[in-house]
């Protein structure tokens, strides 16, 4: 049995960019071999980034691109495993050309993107960062031309919040303004007759049975769910929420003012609706060491 020592898995992981487990079990395999160990790496890449692709990826960023013109931007979530990896300038740059991919090819959802080369590209990162990395999703919002409207965009500094809105009227700075509320507030919908007619459902039986542990007398109870509803649609209805950057006006006042209106907007947070599975970390360096990936 050939040693295998670090300055070996050193030299393999800079000439492969795979992990150091992953590339002390290519050189124990291949006896110490180098070529032979980055070949048998070379054969079995593609189903190391299958092996990856099993686990959560509910870490990453949300990236936007906005046309020089105003009149169309693109929304993208690309996860990672962990936050460390969505910082890494490879995961970095595939994110990127993913997004300049979709900015360019406005009809195509993630399935059309990974067809259109970004799957061959996806599975290099898996191979290099040790990772399951997954383009999540992609959305755009658009006008016919500049005249039509203006789509801008907020991003959170850490890249964990995006939001692309279509304005009519107004200017750059007031849709900036919004998109911000918006990253902050989570609004549902633009208006109250948006609001779906099951989440009211829903609210209304979760009110009901709140109210009625009252006790009260029916015409009560009706009043207080009736007032719950009304609150919780006002609370989740943009137009209806007062602006943080100013608390004393309400988002439509601020529209009316600027002679403005929303079309619509987007809101992505990074992992929202990911059952993220929680890891002992000394249980999966363990793993690792008994030959876990």
């Amino acid at each position: 049995m050939a040693t295998i020592t670090a300055g070996m898995v050193k030299e393999l992981r800079e000439r492969t960019g795979l992990g150091m487990m992953d590339c002390k079990k290519a050189l124990s395999a291949a006896e110490g071999d180098m070529e032979k160990a980055i070949e048998d790496l070379r054969k079995s890449s593609g189903m190391k980034a299958a092996k990856k692709a099993g686990r959560v990826a509910a870490e990453g960023i949300v990236v936007i691109k906005i046309a020089e013109d105003g009149n169309y931007g693109v929304i993208l979530e690309i996860n990672s495993e962990t936050d460390f990896v969505s910082k890494d300038a490879n995961f970095l740059d595939f994110t990127q050309q993913t997004l300049d991919l979709a900015y360019a090819n406005r009809d195509a959802d993630v399935a059309a993107l990974l067809d259109a080369g970004v799957e061959l590209a996806r599975e290099k990162l898996v191979q290099k960062v040790g990772e399951n990395i997954n383009v999540r999703r992609v959305d755009r919002l658009n006008f016919d031309d500049a005249n039509q409207g203006i789509v801008e965009s907020y991003v959170h500094s850490n890249s964990q919040i995006g939001v692309i809105i279509a304005l009519r009227g107004g200017d750059e700075t007031l849709a900036r303004d919004i998109a911000m509320h918006i990253a902050a507030v989570n609004p549902l919908v633009v208006r109250k007759e948006d609001v779906p007619a099951d989440v009211i459902a829903k609210e209304s039986e979760i009110y009901s049975a709140q109210a009625r542990e009252s006790g009260k007398p029916e015409e009560i109870i009706e009043k207080m769910i009736s007032g719950r509803l009304n609150k919780f649609v006002a609370e989740v209805s943009l137009m209806e929420q007062q602006f943080v950057k100013n608390p004393d006006v309400k988002i439509s006042g601020l529209l009316k003012d600027a002679g403005a209106d929303i079309v619509n907007f987007i809101r992505y947070e990074v992992g929202e609706g990911i059952e993220k599975v929680e890891v002992d970390f000394a249980d999966e360096v363990a793993a690792q060491v008994n030959g876990g990936s």
